[in-house]
């Protein structure tokens, strides 16, 4: 069997991390591992060709790779493997290939197929796949084409359309694919129209008309490329086959679906027989006119985003399980509460026309047609804790990007908890929020310049806040007062809140949103959280019967109380999932006599529940897995660790930059500083002798305590490595660096020569930094992996090109610099000028470390082992040593004022006295992957605030903690 799919993966050698297209950048090799699905499957790794058993195995890897970084289910897998009825052991047979394709793909660690929730993923990056990057180029086209580079734009739309060598899927055979290579083939074939169009813009009439003639006998019912041919036909002189190509096209149309050509391929056949000379058709005759017809920057931002929340919720939604096999049933009707506007307000109706009262009710299920049915699309959730507000909130977004109508803005469900109303206005606050969690709205070249601001000013998305009740107490009146305002124009708004703080907030400033329906949700139904219980259970399991029968005969006892929210039922399922418990203890009143030790015990039975140990599979028994298994207790004592931490930030998010606040100041500033000063140091007592080298020391540890314990470090940079049209910046930074580096070299009396070396390595260290740019659209969401890893990148360059430059140069004014001084002070032992300009660098090393604090600290330091008068190196070996010194010195300073810098110490500081486990990043997704947390954007948050809240004061009883 042979089939051909347009994606190639592309995976680095072995012992190498980086990987840019066919070559490695940093190891020189190709790559270490190659899926080419051109024809049959192919799999290349270093030794030669790798072999597939079969078409089954085929079509899983196919289906994976189709759906890259996301989670295909089981029944999607099973879907795209048979094409009839598929067999009783269809997934023990697809979890078998999955199982064979890991081991022969070398992947025992499931780094690249990885098991998660209904299904598997497939983990690739950006330069990984073809298929993306085909998407990719042809946006760049498009962006090209709408600034009026039509040639640009032709050679980056040719060099996508080189990725394809074939059908798309070719032979595999069942529907699912051949839906899927139907809907890829249209895509490529929309691409080659497109800058076929841009060619004829251009003139190139006789370049195209082959390639044009071959598309009209693959596709001889398509109008648009036989209006293509036309007119590059009749542009080349050939009038006669142009219109030869229209009455084929009139004849085939009129024998096969009795219909005439369309009124563009009429209107282009009119104008060539009255022999018009300017006759366009449908095809831009100028890059300007081909730029008018680019896609709109913001529509293509809003068509981007949507796809991006759509990816990110439905991940989310499937990790927390929501689909298995569906939520527990929550209803909702209008409150009854005095906190909502009357119903001719929220319907526009005159007052006084109907009932003072909204009447509104609805499950799940019809949410998103209830909501559209608000005139205002406005929404306010009300909710006891756990009764699934967020639930709500996440399914509703899902909802109305699922079957969005034209022009309905863009849901985007955001956390409220880091709004604060009184310094921020919301608009503002969204703004920054939408740049942060979709990065790639700040790539102006794409989107133009504030793409999310507008976005919002625009109307262009509905805010989906989730939350009130998670900002500081006194900001909940501020809040809506200032939502209010916002949304008084008639913009749509979903807002979720607790029911006692919303209504406490109303009723103590009265306000309140004046045009917005507001909903409650009532408690889970008995029967709902009965058949929620027992819908996993197995035949002849009755575990889950005297609980049964205790709801029924106590429909408002203590244990039919603690079960009315959804977080109650499904920690309870959860609790007792293992066939060795009994949720029939529950029934103790002795042991639970009231709904709140219910409620407790079931919020502190959860962990034990998620993280109990399980064997694993036989399948990977013969290998070494890497598979994290961690102890309950051990895992609980972190949790709540964490959790501490966050209730004392009064704040919900775990950002992993932020997990140096559960250490004090002083030891902050100790940790970081020292480290470098201890270089310092060394550097100095090789240049000058153990006094100097003290100085040095002190000077860099004080500087570095001081601003690292009083001021605050900027936050991740969420960037990636960009080389186009990034001239004009690197030419101006360059320029800056030349500067720096002549002023250093004058100042210490350098020769000519060395100043102009000196010029251009500053100028190098400092232009490449114009390479870390914004992502390059708004497909792409941040989570805490990838803000991790797009800020260590940007460490390491910023560390490196510190290190090199400051090294090289403290090198050479060790060696070069003459003895004479200029302002000796001290008994010759100090010179001002080299004191004012060690200072001024400094000064501006500490400005772009931590701003204020770190200027003014780094400032003075430089100051003082600047102006010191050393002797000039005995060697040239000496002076290069101490120049990798100080380069490294620098360095290290750099990296530990940097995000990831201050966080990889953190977290060996707090795993080796274990309040934290070393590999940190991997337990919090681990602990995701569980459901004990969920993942928003870039942070991380308990899956419930009551879970963070239990494990907090947890954490404050257990004295280990």
């Amino acid at each position: 069997m042979s089939f051909w799919l347009p994606l190639v993966l592309s995976l680095p050698a072995p012992n190498c991390t980086g990987m840019l297209g066919a070559h490695c950048d940093r190891c020189g090799e190709g790559p270490g591992m190659d899926f080419r699905v051109l024809g049959t499957l192919e799999i290349w790794t270093e030794q030669g060709r790798l072999m597939l058993p079969g078409a089954r195995h085929q079509r899983v890897l196919a289906a994976l790779l189709l759906a890259p970084n996301s989670v295909v289910p089981l029944s999607k897998l099973i879907e795209a493997t048979w094409d009839d009825e598929p067999p009783a052991t269809a997934t023990k047979q697809v979890q078998n290939c999955v199982s064979t394709l890991r081991e022969r793909l070398g992947d025992p660690d499931q780094r690249l197929i990885v098991t998660d929730g209904p299904g598997y993923r497939i983990t690739v990056g950006e330069d990984q796949l073809d298929v993306l990057r085909f998407t990719h180029r042809i946006a760049d086209a498009r962006r090209f084409a709408a600034e009026g580079a039509l040639r640009e734009g032709v050679r980056e739309i040719r060099s996508a359309l080189e990725l394809w060598r074939g059908p798309a899927l070719d032979g595999l055979g069942t529907a699912v694919l051949a839906g899927r290579a139907a809907r890829l083939d249209e895509q490529r074939l929309n691409a080659l129209e497109l800058c076929l169009d841009w060619q004829l813009a251009l003139g190139e009439y006789r370049e195209v008309v082959d390639e044009l003639a071959e598309v009209v006998s693959e596709h001889p019912l398509r109008e648009r490329p036989h209006t293509q041919l036309m007119l590059a036909l009749d542009r080349g002189g050939r009038q006669a086959d142009a219109l030869n190509v229209f009455h084929r096209l009139r004849v085939r149309l009129a024998e096969e679906l009795g219909v005439d050509p369309g009124a563009d391929v009429r209107q282009l056949h009119e104008r060539i027989l009255r022999g018009e000379p300017h006759s366009d058709g449908a095809v831009p005759s100028t890059p300007e006119l081909a730029a008018e017809r680019a896609p709109d920057e913001l529509d293509r931002a809003a068509k981007e985003l949507a796809a991006a929340i759509a990816r990110q919720w439905t991940a989310e939604a499937e990790m927390r399980s929501l689909n298995r096999p569906e939520p527990v049933p929550l209803t909702w009707s209008s409150t009854t509460k005095q906190v909502a506007a009357v119903a001719s307000a929220v319907l526009g109706e005159r007052p006084g026309d109907g009932s003072d009262r909204l009447v509104l009710s609805g499950d799940l299920a019809d949410v998103v047609a209830k909501f559209r049915q608000v005139p205002t699309r406005q929404l306010v959730v009300l909710g006891e804790p756990g009764a699934g507000k967020t639930v709500l909130a996440i399914l509703l977004t899902l909802g109305l990007l699922a079957d969005a109508p034209p022009g309905e803005p863009v849901p985007v469900l955001l956390p409220l908890a880091s709004w604060n109303p009184r310094q921020e206005h919301l608009h503002g606050w969204l703004a920054r929020k939408l740049v942060e969690e979709y990065p790639g709205l700040a790539n102006t070249a794409a989107y133009g310049k504030d793409a999310a601001l507008r976005l919002v000013l625009e109307g262009r998305i509905i805010p989906v806040l989730d939350g009130l009740d998670e900002t500081p107490p006194g900001f909940h009146a501020a809040a809506i007062d200032a939502l209010d305002q916002a949304v008084a124009g008639g913009r749509p708004l979903v807002l979720t809140c607790r029911s006692a703080e919303y209504e406490l907030a109303v009723n103590q400033a009265g306000s309140f949103l004046a045009r917005a329906a507001v909903v409650e949700i009532e408690p889970v139904e008995l029967e709902d959280a009965i058949d929620f219980l027992t819908g996993r259970q197995r035949v002849g399991d009755n575990r889950w019967q005297p609980v049964v029968q205790r709801l029924r005969q106590e429909p408002d006892g203590v244990l039919a109380q603690a079960l009315r929210t959804p977080l109650m039922v499904d920690l309870a399922r959860t609790a007792y999932a293992h066939p060795a418990t009994s949720p029939g203890e529950l029934c103790d009143t002795t042991r639970f006599p009231d709904s709140v030790v219910i409620e407790g015990h079931l919020l502190d039975a959860y962990l034990p529940a998620v993280y109990l140990r399980r064997p694993a599979p036989p399948a990977r028994l013969d290998r070494p897995a890497r598979a994290r298994d961690y102890d309950a207790e051990q895992a609980e004592r972190w949790l709540s660790f964490l959790a501490r931490q966050l209730e004392r930030g009064s704040t919900r998010d775990l950002a992993w930059w932020q997990l140096d606040r559960a250490v004090p100041r002083i030891v902050i500033g100790l940790y970081l500083s020292l480290p470098s000063a201890v270089l310092y140091a060394l550097t100095g007592w090789l240049a000058a002798g153990p006094a100097i080298g003290a100085i040095y020391g002190m000077s860099f540890a004080v500087a570095g305590c001081v601003t690292h314990s009083v001021g605050h470090r900027p936050g991740p940079l969420r960037v990636e490595a960009r080389f186009r049209r990034t001239a004009g910046r690197f030419g101006r930074r360059f320029a800056a660096g030349v500067v720096i580096g002549v002023c250093l070299g004058l100042g210490w009396s350098l020769s000519a020569g060395v100043i102009g070396l000196l010029a251009v390595v500053f100028g190098l260290a400092i232009g490449v930094h114009v390479w870390l740019d914004t992502p390059l659209d708004a497909n792409r969401v941040s989570s805490p992996a990838t803000v991790l890893s797009n800020d260590r990148a940007a460490t390491l360059s910023f560390t490196l090109s510190f290190m090199v430059s400051l090294g090289l140069f403290y090198g050479m004014a060790l060696a070069l610099t003459p003895e004479a001084a200029a302002a000796e002070v001290f008994d010759g032992r100090f010179d001002l000028e080299l004191g004012l300009a060690g200072g001024l660098a400094s000064a501006l090393l500490g400005r772009y470390l931590v701003r204020n604090p770190g200027s003014v600290a780094y400032g003075l330091a430089g100051a003082v082992i600047g102006g010191l008068i050393l002797p000039p190196a005995a060697s040239p070996a000496l002076a290069v040593v101490a120049g990798v010194g100080f380069g490294l010195a620098v360095g290290l300073t750099v990296c530990l004022a940097r995000a990831w810098g201050a966080f990889a110490i953190t977290r060996l500081w707090l795993a080796s006295r274990g309040r934290i486990p070393l590999e940190f990043m991997g337990f919090l997704d681990d602990a995701h992957r569980r459901g004990v947390l969920r993942q928003v954007g870039a942070v991380y948050q308990f899956r419930h605030a009551r879970l963070q809240e239990r494990l907090a004061v947890r954490g404050n009883i257990d004295p280990q903690a």
